[in-house]
């Protein structure tokens, strides 16, 4: 019995367990609008931020000294007050965008909704589907939204060769698994003699995203409301993308195989997944490897199993990826870098002309 090492171990037990608590606050931080209301060095007593913020005095107390004890804000005891860091303040806040690390904290409570769910999946290998997750295309969409517009016409349309000239001058385009579709409306928006289609499983979030599509005045977009591996159009759109949706298909390789007919010959596709290696021993330093198991056990990988999939799981890795692609006929295949999405890796294919 290795006496050191049972008490490091007893130290990182304690890290987990603090470690979740603090998600959960920070992700009541985030959708209550806390973080925001600290940010720019300001002093606050409990009671000043629950005005600021109209919310409960004793619950913002309770959560401010949750975030003093867990380093998040400094606490002056002489006058009680509160302060954000600017140091801290762009990784809490919305103005932080993509940096905004309290927005994926939501997902913590999102998984612990269906822990019960997920532990009956372990005994019976059957795996927990979407509907369990009612905030998850929300939760996403908020996520991805940062994303894109920080860096959507600056470093991701680059990266696809030839779209941008294309798309200005008149080119097709769909994007699947897309959700609430912010990327297409944006890009709808600036390229008007291109034509745009978003492929999504869920009819009432493809009805709400031709709402907005409506409400401004975009005639060059639709949303269509079918399964990825339903689509059977032949020889369409110049370019197709996905982000962060081929791991949880149930049939991917279907799906790429869908991708594939659906380009004309000489079109590229973006595909954007988790970054990972497919080796486990190679994601072990990983900062985000913990979380990216994590959200694959609860989520991911449980969602591909239960419509009968292989079940990928999100770290399924750049190596497997790049085999699938070629496996459905996709040659030129090549990481670009996109310093906002240091998440995901960003690899671009060609199917040949």
């Amino acid at each position: 019995m290795d006496k050191a090492k049972a008490s490091a171990f007893m130290d990182t037990m304690l890290g987990f367990m603090n470690g979740g608590s603090m998600a959960l606050m920070c992700s009541i931080g985030h959708r209550t609008g806390l973080f925001d209301a600290m940010a720019g060095n300001k002093s606050f007593t409990s009671q000043l931020l629950a005005e600021t913020t109209s919310l409960d005095e004793r619950y913002v107390r309770e959560w401010l000294s949750a975030m003093a004890a867990g380093g998040v804000v400094d606490y002056n005891p002489e006058f009680a007050e509160f302060t954000l860091p600017p140091e801290h303040a762009t990784l809490v806040t919305r103005a932080g965008g993509p940096l905004n690390v309290a927005n994926l904290h939501q997902f913590i409570a999102l998984m612990g909704q269906v822990e019960d769910d997920v532990v009956e999946a372990f005994r019976t290998g059957a795996g927990v589907g979407y509907d369990r997750y009612p905030a998850f295309q929300a939760l996403m969409a908020e996520q991805s939204s940062a994303r894109f517009d920080a860096a959507l016409f600056e470093q991701i349309v680059p990266n696809i060769p030839t779209a941008e000239e294309r798309l200005r001058r008149g080119a097709t385009l769909a994007d699947i698994g897309c959700g609430a579709g912010h990327a297409l409306l944006m890009l709808a928006e600036k390229y008007p003699k291109s034509e745009f289609c978003g492929y999504d499983f869920s009819e009432e979030t493809m009805a709400t995203a031709n709402a907005h599509a409506t409400e401004r005045g975009l005639t060059n977009l639709g949303f269509v409301a079918l399964d990825a591996a339903e689509i059977s159009d032949t020889e369409v759109f110049d370019f197709v993308t996905t982000f962060d949706a081929i791991h949880d298909q149930a049939k991917p390789k279907i799906v790429l195989s869908n991708i594939f007919g659906a380009l004309k010959p000489g079109g590229w596709y973006l595909c954007v997944e988790p970054k990972a290696s497919s080796e486990l021993s190679e994601n072990l330093e990983e900062p985000m490897a913990p979380y990216m198991y994590t959200v694959s056990t609860m989520h991911c990988m449980s969602v591909s199993i239960a419509g009968g999939g292989e079940g990928l799981g999100t770290a399924w890795g750049t190596e497997l990826a790049t085999e699938y692609l070629l496996d459905a006929g996709f040659r030129d295949i090549e990481p670009v870098p996109v310093k906002a999405d240091r998440a995901n890796t960003h690899l671009v294919a060609r199917k040949p002309a």
